[in-house]
């Protein structure tokens, strides 16, 4: 893979062994779910304070947020850079796709609320239903109008 464009996975997790045996770790996970041919993808362990500095930085053109098992609205040392990081590449006019804490700390990053639900921990299937314009939307994808997800979290 090379030549093409450049993806940058921010990992925010420690491997499971599973994971670890099954995919060489999560960044395998992703780069098998959204890599395409001709493309490069690297991995940062976030979690473990490896952040990209600017120079590489202006080197993707995306990056991808994991999940964790940490808050969001937490303020450890890695968090608080990580949201320092999405400001940054916000203003870069990055694309940033976040995934559960992914999403939660790039919602924090951008001004958004994140913190515990109300309701407590969100355990299950859920149905999604998409409505009509984000089914206009999405139709490139041959996504389907409805789908059954897993959710487990209590953050929201």
């Amino acid at each position: 893979m090379g030549g093409g464009k450049r993806f940058a996975v921010l990992l925010c997790a420690e491997d499971s062994e599973y994971v670890k045996k099954r995919y060489g770790g999560y960044y395998g996970v992703f780069v098998e779910m959204l890599a395409e041919e001709g493309e490069t993808w690297d991995v940062f362990r976030v979690a473990n304070g490896e952040f990209p500095d600017d120079e590489q930085v202006d080197r993707f053109d995306g990056f991808v947020i994991t999940g964790s098992c940490n808050d969001a609205h937490g303020n450890d040392a890695w968090i608080c850079r990580l949201v320092s990081l999405l400001k940054k590449l916000d203003s870069l006019n990055k694309k940033v796709l976040g995934i559960c804490f992914g999403h939660q700390v790039l919602s924090r990053a951008l001004g958004g609320k994140t913190g515990r639900a109300i309701t407590g921990w969100d355990i299950g299937v859920t149905t999604i239903h998409f409505s009509s314009s984000s089914s206009k939307l999405f139709s490139s994808l041959k996504i389907p109008t409805t789908l059954s997800i897993i959710e487990c979290h209590r953050d929201e």
